[in-house]
């Protein structure tokens, strides 16, 4: 009897312990950011890793602390008590006669000086109403605070500090402002120095072209921290768009400046502030009528501002130098022509041992790389014509190719000067992959970084010997590395896991590629079966799509780059399916630019392709595709609806754009040239006029005040389906932009899970 009791009682273990071991299902708030568990799941990461100089420190909550590159070994460099006790015992000028906010963490604290032991840090004084925020200084080999900044202005925003002058410039509301010490702040711009300037019409030091061209910032110090380079955005002959307030008693209209495709665009003039004089000078650039000014780049002597401007129809780029005491115009240095459009992305970067020679990029031989540039060589321009065919160019000075061949450089981190190398990152392994080289410019040899594998995401240390490396893929969590940029072995600092995989029942994910349909082409592809898999069974499937340019969705990352809602549909028993069409990122110009002058024509072509590989699955019901996607895959996912009804039965589309004459202009003239110049390609690309094809269950779901693509496309389709007798169903976030945040977002994703779960079972 004993024996049968310690029998039954260990057999009740093993069962309690196989329970135990079984893996969850997981929910929407498990996966989608803004759910209450999703930063319980992700792979832990190491914040606050920097250079100082080529000392790589943490700042942590409680401290900072110094990492030895080869040994990992941390050690405190001060804490946030001794920080808090400076500020609550500040000796004047810097005691503050408000009360204080003890800082909560030293987190986003930096050390802007390599051979200075001052730690800089912003926080808030007074209660949580007051809108004043300070910059601080603390040196802590003196133990005292040396510097202060108040920003008192209401809404401050683009900081941008100059450390070799010490000086601050911000934004608030339209206005151009810089701060050295104190309270003593210096309009810069003249609309906040008190002349009349209608309020939104002109707008100072902030990012302008609506952020194309690689433009994220409006302000741009010169290296030796002499003068202050900005935009001056002149927007007064710019239609408004009215987007509604709905939350005041009685709504509000709070217009945007969104000039449309083919329409009157903004005004953009580059001014120069002398900081000695408090003089401004603004470039002779002549008029800045249909004109594009971006890449803004200074000379190290400091004497010349580099300016890339391109004409309205962005195919005629040149890059042309500029006087920056006296704002004349001086020399023009290369010219670059497409037929399709030129895309300049980056600002020069000049050699740090040679004064006269800089980098430029450009995609002219088809794929983005490195060109170098000697401006003390000066030669008698040629038209040329690229690699890419429909690409010419003329340089006035001699040019030197570094980089070449089927991928393309993707970011540069900076120079090893002492080695004469230039460290970057490229898609050369793969175009699913951002690895890491080195490149001797004397030689033109590269050599790897780090991992063949995945995705890395880098800082350069001051000398560029180290690189501190953040590298992700499909089979690895997360690892974060000290590296040498020699290509030899460095240190692991930290290694996460992945609670999800750990945790719950993950689908199985795999990529491959798919034929485009010009037969030749590859098309990668990401394929999420369901969890717990049959392969007797016929499943829905979905395709999730973007397909527009700079973006790809499948990459060599965790999951395949597959979001939270993928992951969940095919816990919900869907064939999750993704494909970068031609017209994606990272495959190069030809790639891309596929679709000039008839969005939407092939890339949908493509992703039939997809639909047509999930129709040749033995495991996928053929008759039940749906298709979800945001912003281009909103209007990639309700054209494939109105224009394969026969293959696609159910469509969530978010942030749609309908009618390409509604979007703006320095993005939708790129891909399709005006309305009044492409009227064909409009009309074709026109989803208001297919309206009468809906014959499946579309719902269209926006932000009621997206900025981005305007409510108008979504509110003029509905007014195309009713006069057609189409159902959309249709549903709006009220106050929300282009994308859902938060709670909203997980409420966003609910919506459309059940859409699919109520029409595509």
């Amino acid at each position: 009897m004993k024996r049968t009791f310690l029998f039954i009682y260990l057999f009740c273990i093993m069962i309690a312990a196989s329970f135990s071991q079984e893996k969850k299902a997981f929910t929407l708030n498990d996966v989608i950011p803004g759910g209450s568990n999703y930063f319980n799941l992700i792979p832990q990461n190491m914040p606050g890793l920097q250079w100082w100089g080529d000392i790589c420190i943490r700042t942590d909550v409680e401290d900072i602390k110094t990492i030895d590159v080869k040994t990992g070994k941390e050690t405190v460099l001060l804490t946030l008590k001794e920080v808090n006790d400076a500020l609550q015992n500040g000796e004047k000028p810097y005691k503050l006669s408000h009360p204080v906010k003890p800082l909560r963490s030293l987190q986003g604290a930096s050390l802007p000086w390599e051979k200075q032991k001052i730690v800089k840090f912003s926080g808030k004084v007074g209660d949580e109403r007051s809108s004043e925020s300070y910059t601080f200084f603390y040196d802590f080999g003196l133990k005292k605070l040396t510097n202060m900044f108040r920003i008192g202005e209401e809404g401050a925003t683009n900081f941008d500090f100059c450390k070799e002058n010490g000086y601050l410039a911000y934004t608030s509301g339209d206005h151009l402002y810089i701060i050295r010490q104190g309270d003593r702040s210096t309009p810069v711009s003249p609309h906040a120095a008190g002349k009349k300037e209608k309020a939104r019409d002109i707008v100072y030091g902030q990012a302008v072209h609506r952020n194309e061209f690689g433009i994220y910032k409006g302000t741009f110090w010169s290296p030796k921290g002499s003068y202050l380079a900005f935009y001056r955005m002149d927007q007064s002959m710019v239609t408004d768009y009215p987007q509604v307030n709905t939350t005041t008693r009685i709504a509000t209209l709070e217009p945007d400046k969104y000039p449309m495709a083919g329409m009157t665009s903004h005004k953009v003039t580059v001014g120069v502030y002398n900081i000695a004089t408090e003089k401004t000078v603004y470039l002779q650039t002549g008029d800045p009528t249909d004109r594009y000014f971006t890449n803004i780049s200074w000379s190290p002597d400091e004497k010349s501002i580099y300016l890339i401007e391109l004409n309205r129809d962005q195919n005629h780029a040149q890059l042309i130098r500029y006087d920056a005491e006296s704002g004349e115009r001086k020399e023009l240095l290369y010219e670059e022509m497409h037929a399709r459009y030129v895309e300049p992305q980056h600002p020069l970067i000049f050699l740090p041992w040679d004064d006269t020679k800089f980098i430029y990029q450009s995609q002219r031989d088809g794929f983005n790389h490195l060109y170098l540039f000697d401006t003390q060589a000066p030669r008698e321009p040629e038209t040329v014509q690229g690699k890419d065919p429909e690409c010419r160019y003329r340089s006035y000075v001699a040019v030197t190719p570094i980089t070449e061949g089927e991928w393309l450089v993707q970011n540069v981190l900076g120079f090893n000067a002492k080695k004469k190398e230039i460290i970057v990152a490229s898609t050369e392994i793969s175009p699913l992959q951002t690895n890491l080289f080195s490149i001797s410019l004397k030689t033109g040899k590269r050599t790897l970084i780090g991992s063949d594998d995945g995705v890395h995401n880098a800082q350069l240390s001051g000398s560029g010997t180290y690189v501190i490396d953040n590298f992700t893929s499909a089979k690895v969590p997360r690892i974060i590395s000290i590296l040498p940029t020699n290509g030899k072995q460095g240190t692991t600092l930290f290694t996460a896991s992945d609670p999800l995989k750990e945790q719950y029942n993950l689908p199985e994910i795999t990529i491959g590629t798919i034929k485009a349909v010009d037969g030749e082409t590859d098309l990668y592809y990401r394929l999420i079966k369901p969890v717990n898999f049959d392969p007797t069974k016929k499943y829905p499937a979905i395709i999730y799509v973007y397909g527009g340019p700079h973006a790809q969705v499948v990459k060599n990352t965790r999951f395949y780059a597959a979001g939270g809602w993928d992951l969940y549909m095919a816990q919900q028993g869907y064939v999750m399916l993704s494909i970068d069409n031609r017209g994606s990122d990272n495959r190069g110009i030809q790639f891309e630019n596929r679709m000039f002058r008839h969005l939407g024509v092939e890339e949908m072509k493509d992703q039939v392709e997809g639909a047509k590989f999930l129709q040749s699955l033995s495991f996928v019901d053929a008759n039940k595709i749906g298709v979800h996607g945001w912003s281009f895959g909103g209007f990639m996912t309700t054209n494939l609806m109105l224009s394969y009804p026969e293959i696609f039965k159910v469509g969530v589309a978010g942030g749609p754009v309908i009618d390409w004459q509604f979007y703006e202009v320095m993005y939708g003239e790129r891909y399709m040239d005006t309305p009044q110049d492409n009227p064909e390609g409009y009309a074709g690309s026109n989803l208001r006029a297919k309206a009468g094809n809906l014959k499946g269950r579309l719902q269209i779901i926006i932000g009621g005040t997206d900025p981005t693509c305007v409510p108008q496309h979504s509110i003029t389709f509905l007014r195309a389906c009713i006069d057609a007798g189409t159902q959309p169903d249709f549903f709006i976030y009220p106050e929300d932009g282009h994308n859902m945040v938060g709670r909203d977002r997980v409420h966003l994703h609910e919506r459309i899970a059940r859409y699919f779960f109520d029409y595509l079972k």
